[in-house]
């Protein structure tokens, strides 16, 4: 093996590297950002069940606008 082919080896290896790395962090970050909106969505869900309960159901007579 030739100074020239293993020196080109080990610059494909560094590349690799370092793109494995960006792409594990990228991934991390995602992850996190995936768990934050899983938590606001079940936040935002609870909400609305909340304000589900709460209401009470109103007929059609007593959905009308107040100027009728």
């Amino acid at each position: 093996m030739t100074a020239s082919t293993l020196e080109q080896l080990e610059v494909k290896i560094a590349f690799l590297e370092r793109a494995n790395t960006e792409l594990s962090e990228a991934l991390y970050r995602q992850h996190r950002e995936l768990e934050t909106l899983r938590a606001q969505l079940a936040a935002l869900a609870e909400r609305v069940d909340a304000t589900r309960a709460e209401s009470e159901v109103l007929t059609p007579e007593q959905e009308r606008p107040p100027h009728y």
